[in-house]
């Protein structure tokens, strides 16, 4: 056998490559995981986000107060009107890289987009692109595929007021099987909304528009009955922050810096959580544990900083250590501001101020009832995991922060031998783990997080997830809950989705929870099989196919051979994100778990949709709905 020969490295191996070969071929340096629009930070958002940052730049330099967007399933078009592009500059601002009119520090100074790559990574992600200026009554367009352009024009004359717009399709070739998800969109401009008072956004003729900011905000996210107290609501200078208590378990933060919502929060973030701690502590004279000043806190903050550095491109964490270049600290500022409004604020509000008192001494008792519990289930855990089978582990984990693989890293929760053996022989062991379920799972509905370490089967499933301390030590990012399509399966699908809502609501607002889809039905003949996930689908197989095709309903993913599951989990893998819209989680566990009100029992008649082949399953349904 012949040796290999060694690659040579010379200069020949040294290539230089424009603009759009570089983004294309490294799509992930600009707008982070790609993804098919399932997940909120998927890549397709991302573009969104870009373009509609420049809209939004033009509204806080003072310039239209209405943003016009259109959106479906593939196309997006934004138009605002601001300035507009300057005519002569229209191509090069979304074609030539690091030009921009952001390098004026007079022109944008706060803005979010600083270093003029933002539009050009569009462009060069999109099949099709176009750019069009409307500026004192002249306009100027050009159209572009990839980045390259195709056709454009000089000056026309336009009866369209000043501003620019921007229509775009992401590249299938680089997004596969995508589709923006109406939910994920609607909550960016709701965010829009709230941090830019004035603003109107016109998205598909519905209006958006806020008058009291983040006192707004947290006003859609909790639930008004339940709270402990009034939402306190602080404006200062370049800050803006509300925050209160509610009864769920974990910290809740929706953070902002220039409008950018800082879905990984970073140095505002951070000095926001030190100084509520430090405050209180000083308010009361009580040094409190931290844990129990923040537990079940639902907050949201907003600076504007001047030229803000984030950690990537995607600006999902501030990395900025002052708030500008001859300004004070990031930390020192919030600081200051929370321990002066604030403290004045609870001075002033002595009756607010005893309901946060209590909060946290209910905190603080609720930790110690469960120090010894912990502990307990802690050794438990450990010695169960040399001999239970319940958890085939991958290789790769969420937590491998240098690998560009940790955002496909999944665990699949389902019930039984048959279906988890299924998945098992199929999965990716690099990046798929599998945990199976023994039976229904507890009612976790009303119940107190002692729960999670008394009942072996959450108390193991936490471990696996690994987020008994923190959810930012979770093992994988998708959380997908596979279970069978009959009613028994949609019994634990709630039960589990229960639990994480109940104990662990942070990984379905930081979208890491799903539901997997399999087929309902495999219709084949001799020559072709096609897999559908619906009536309409199996319909249109038949017809495709032919009347004679045999048809076969999967009852049960135990009824799915590995050699076929490995296409259900694969690059086609259809995966249903667990999405919470306006009710807070207390208002949606009473609604669909509280006791079996009239209002829910006409919900579930209202949106059942029994097949033909279900019909025999209606008096099942019938007792699942009494037994709920």
């Amino acid at each position: 056998m012949s040796e290999q020969q060694p690659h040579v490295y010379n200069e020949d191996s040294i290539r230089s490559l424009d603009w759009k070969e570089h983004i294309r071929l490294r799509p992930g340096m600009y707008i982070g995981k790609l993804g098919d629009g399932a997940a909120p930070d998927d890549g397709i958002y991302i573009l969104f986000k870009e373009v509609f940052d420049n809209s939004i730049d033009e509204f806080v330099m003072g310039y239209g107060k209405n943003i016009d967007v259109s959106l479906t399933d593939r196309k997006v078009t934004i138009r605002d009107f601001g300035r507009g592009i300057p005519l002569g500059k229209v191509v090069e601002v979304v074609s030539k890289i690091n030009t921009g009119g952001k390098y004026d520090s007079k022109a944008f100074v706060k803005s979010v987009g600083l270093n003029g790559v933002g539009t050009k990574a569009v462009n060069a992600l999109s099949s099709y692109f176009k750019v069009q200026s409307y500026r004192d009554g002249k306009t100027v367009w050009a159209e572009f595929s990839k980045g390259e352009i195709t056709s454009e024009t000089k000056q026309e004359p336009t009866d369209q007021p000043n501003g620019t717009e921007v229509s775009f399709f992401a590249d299938e070739s680089i997004f596969k099987n995508y589709r923006y998800n109406f939910d994920y969109v609607e909550e960016q401009i709701l965010n829009y909304s709230y941090l830019n008072a004035g603003l109107v956004i016109n998205l598909n003729g519905k209006k958006y528009s806020s008058k009291n900011g983040l006192l707004d905000l947290l006003g859609r996210k909790t639930d008004q009955e339940a709270l402990r107290y009034p939402i306190i609501h602080l404006k200062g200078e370049d800050i803006e922050l509300a925050f209160t208590h509610e009864s769920q378990y974990g910290e809740e933060i929706h953070s902002f810096v220039n409008g950018q919502n800082t879905t990984q929060g970073g140095t505002h973030v951070a000095a926001f959580r030190e100084a509520i701690v430090k405050t209180i502590r000083e308010f009361y004279k009580k040094e409190f544990d931290a844990t129990d000043v923040r537990a079940s806190i639902v907050a949201a903050i907003s600076v504007r900083v001047q030229e803000p550095v984030f950690e990537s491109q995607t600006k999902t964490k501030l990395g900025s250590v002052q708030m500008a270049p001859d300004g004070p600290t990031v930390r020192g500022f919030i600081n200051d501001f929370i321990k002066r409004e604030l403290d004045n604020f609870l001075h002033r509000n002595p009756t607010t101020a005893d309901a946060l008192l209590r909060r946290i001494q209910q905190s603080e008792r609720e930790r110690k009832d469960l120090a010894g519990i912990k502990k307990l289930a802690n050794e438990r855990a450990k010695k169960a995991s040399l001999h239970n089978k319940k958890l085939r582990d991958c290789r790769i984990h969420f937590t491998d922060l240098k690998n560009e693989k940790r955002y496909d890293t999944t665990l699949f929760i389902t019930e039984g031998d048959s279906a988890s053996g299924s998945i098992t022989k199929s999965r990716s062991v690099e990046l798929q783990a599998v945990f199976s379920l023994r039976g229904k799972p507890l009612n976790c509905y009303g119940l107190t997080k002692k729960v999670v370490y008394e009942n072996e089967e959450f108390n193991l499933l936490q471990h696996a997830l690994n987020i008994e301390e923190s959810i930012e030590d979770l093992r994988y990012n998708r959380i997908v809950i596979a279970t069978d399509a009959d009613v028994d399966g949609m019994h634990i699908r709630m039960l589990l989705l229960t639990f994480f809502l109940q104990f662990f609501p942070d990984l379905v607002k930081n979208g890491h929870v799903y539901v997997l889809q399999t087929p309902l039905f495999r219709v084949r003949n001799k020559k072709e099989t096609i897999y559908t996930y619906s009536e309409e689908e199996r319909k249109a197989a038949i017809q495709k196919i032919g009347k004679s095709a045999e048809i076969t309903r999967f009852k049960g993913l135990g009824e799915i051979s590995p050699e076929e599951f490995v296409k259900f989990i694969g690059e086609d893998m259809r995966l249903e994100p667990v999405i919470l819209r306006d009710s807070s989680i207390p208002k949606v566990l009473e609604y669909y778990m509280g006791k079996n009100t009239m209002e829910r029992q006409e919900f579930i008649i209202r949106n059942l949709r029994v097949e033909k082949d279900d019909l025999d399953e209606i008096p099942e349904i019938a007792s699942a709905l009494e037994d709920s």
